[in-house]
């Protein structure tokens, strides 16, 4: 190397040095806003979680969002997405978070990061993973010895990966969220915060700006606030704007104004109807906020969807199922589409900032593929060579799936019946046992199901040495409130007639991994059916083939008589359905999913009753919003 190169390398090496050092974002509490690179700053930002959409669509959602005028991006980092199982870190492919803030740097959009470690987001336990509940008396989200530990090495993983991401090193992440809502949370535990705080800093660094998201109540700014973190609020189009951020200055007395949620629709249960709030409501409080230069971001921008078993519950009177559907009414749809409200909310933006010049990228293609008959499979009963090849355990009393460490998805467990039942007998969960569903049959007979808060005992019959099959559903743990230790399973015993049952068999079903790995397609011709007679209702397994069209576009496969169980296509669990309570009836089938030369494989898992006529129909719009009664 020559003197002249030699020169121009450390110049420019010394250039970006200069570049990465003058850039800064702080707060300017004299003058109650924010400085970017030393300037006055404003944030619209809009959420969007990328663990909820697949990863070929990242970048068009992005774009997206860029287009309509944000100038910043909110991101939830899901704990349980990333370590599944404890100190097993998985950073690839649908989780490859450092992917997607670089591709939020290239669209041009700054990042707050929300990193938990608890998120709630309708998510499943709030973000929390389920292995945290092997320790039975754990206490999540306070100064408990256990929980610290395991938050403690999973933000040493997560935030080292972070710090070259913020703005202030060059990445784009302007600000970091520590917990989330904390205020909302019966442990009120500042030792808790404090410790986060500490952890938040040593990472981050002293530079980073740090905040706080909590509801509009004094006593949730109380338990969530913390000195040395901003104090931000959260409220949506049913609020008033000087009450609420009259509640932010009483904690928070100088800096900007700053709604971290501000909610552009909100979130469905099964059973509920469709919730949708109104597009002028949100673009005129959207202007309100940003002519009094408040920062905002938007709660969702784009939803996206609860794919597998992802979704979250709540639990205030009773247990209540996240639908598989985050749509959220927000501006982007499930499917990532630009609506009227998103046309609105750009509109509004214009009057305050310079939109960038060009096209909405327009609408992903939709196709109509039409019907497909699905042929029986066999019930699960009697596939347990497929889905569970190493056996059972044995028990003498039932155990959740924490304990044999299945945290999703089914299990069965089975026992004799003690006696002859000659007259219908109650089979009781006494103490709410059942989370959250249970499907029970007799010899490969379907009997009937069990279902937490709502449905405790139920009557059978049968004879002394009869199988009994009962399969458990986790429909999702708890993501928000005092009940989020959502233990699954059969959580206590089971009394038939006054028979305790006892002496289980539990099977752990790996019901994903199979399918993944090409099951039932793949195993035509190897089914063996039930023990006694194959069951006409109850956990059915359904397979067929959708035909390649040289088109992969995206599509929505509605489950029409069906009642309620999951989806996978091409290995890829989409979901629940629940046809039969609604609202949602479609579930979100990505194009790049499907095949264009090869078949495509669609597995359906019934959970109850399958329609006479076992087809399904792949259609060109979503249906989220017709609610069946009570199934």
């Amino acid at each position: 190397m020559n003197w002249k190169t030699c020169l121009f390398v450390v110049t420019l090496y010394l250039s970006v040095c200069t570049a990465a050092e003058s850039r800064s974002f702080t707060i300017d509490y004299k003058n109650n806003r924010f400085l970017k690179d030393g300037a006055p700053f404003q944030y619209i930002s809009g959420s969007i979680h990328y663990s909820r959409i697949p990863p070929y669509y990242w970048k068009d959602r992005l774009l997206k969002m860029y287009m309509t005028g944000l100038n910043a991006i909110q991101v939830y980092v899901p704990w349980n997405f990333h370590e599944a199982v404890p100190g097993v870190y998985n950073f690839a492919g649908d989780r490859d978070l450092e992917h997607f803030l670089d591709l939020a740097n290239q669209t041009g959009l700054l990042v707050i990061l929300r990193p938990g470690p608890y998120i709630c987001a309708e998510w499943e336990m709030g973000g929390l993973p389920a292995w945290l509940l092997q320790k039975p008396n754990i206490i999540l989200r306070s100064a408990d010895t256990d929980y610290l530990q395991a938050v403690s090495n999973w933000l040493a993983v997560l935030l080292s990966k972070m710090r070259r991401w913020l703005y202030h090193n060059g990445g784009n992440i302007i600000s970091v969220q520590v917990e989330n809502e904390y205020g909302s949370y019966f442990a009120c535990d500042y030792n808790y915060m404090r410790h986060l705080r500490t952890l938040f800093r040593f990472f981050l660094g002293e530079d980073m700006v740090l905040f706080t998201t909590d509801g509009n109540t004094d006593r949730e700014m109380i338990c969530g606030t913390l000195e040395g973190l901003y104090a931000t609020i959260d409220f949506g189009t049913d609020t008033n704007i000087s009450a609420a951020f009259g509640r932010q200055r009483r904690f928070e007395p100088k800096g900007p104004l700053v709604n971290s949620e501000f909610y552009t629709g909100w979130l469905d249960h099964w059973g509920d109807k469709h919730a949708a709030v109104d597009s002028q409501k949100v673009s005129r409080m959207l202007g309100e906020m940003l002519a009094m230069g408040a920062s905002v971001n938007m709660y969702m921008f784009e939803g996206g969807t609860n794919f597998g078993y992802w979704n979250g519950a709540d639990h205030d009177t009773r247990y209540r199922s996240v639908v598989t559907s985050y749509d959220y009414d927000a501006p982007l749809t499930e499917a990532g589409d630009p609506t009227e409200k998103l046309l609105a909310i750009r509109d509004v933006i214009r009057q305050f900032r310079d939109v960038p010049v060009g096209p909405m990228p327009p609408a992903t293609p939709k196709l109509a593929y039409g019907f497909v008959t699905l042929q029986k499979v066999g019930n699960i009963s009697g596939l347990l060579d497929i889905l569970s090849p190493q056996g059972p355990v044995q028990s003498k009393y039932p155990q959740t799936f924490e304990e044999l460490k299945q945290y999703y998805g089914f299990m069965l467990y089975r026992t004799a019946l003690p006696r002859n039942l000659l007259e219908a007998t109650p089979l009781i969960s006494p103490l709410n046992g059942i989370h959250d569903r249970a499907y029970v049959s007799v010899n490969g007979v379907y009997q009937g199901l069990l279902e937490r808060d709502t449905a405790l005992v139920m009557n059978i019959t049968g004879k002394q040495g009869d199988q009994l099959d009962i399969i458990v559903e986790n429909m999702g743990r708890v993501n928000f409130g005092s009940k989020i230790n959502d233990y699954k399973g059969i959580l206590s015993n089971l009394i038939l007639g006054k028979d305790v049952l006892t002496d289980w068999l539990i099977y752990t079903l790996d019901i994903d991994g199979v399918i993944a790995n090409g099951w039932p397609q793949s195993n035509q011709g190897h089914v063996r059916p039930g023990p006694v007679r194959e069951q006409a209702d109850g956990p059915m397994f359904y397979t067929g083939t959708l035909k390649p069209t040289g088109l992969a576009w995206d599509t929505f496969i509605k489950l029409s008589g069906w009642t309620k169980g999951q989806v996978w296509i091409n290995g890829v669990n989409l979901g629940r359905y629940w046809s039969k309570r609604g609202p949602q009836q479609t579930l979100y089938v990505p194009g790049p999913l499907l095949s264009t030369s090869q078949p495509n494989n669609i597995t359906v898992l019934e959970l109850e009753k399958a329609p006479t006529q076992t087809k399904v129909l792949f259609m060109d719009r979503p249906q989220l919003n017709a609610t069946g009664g009570q199934a």
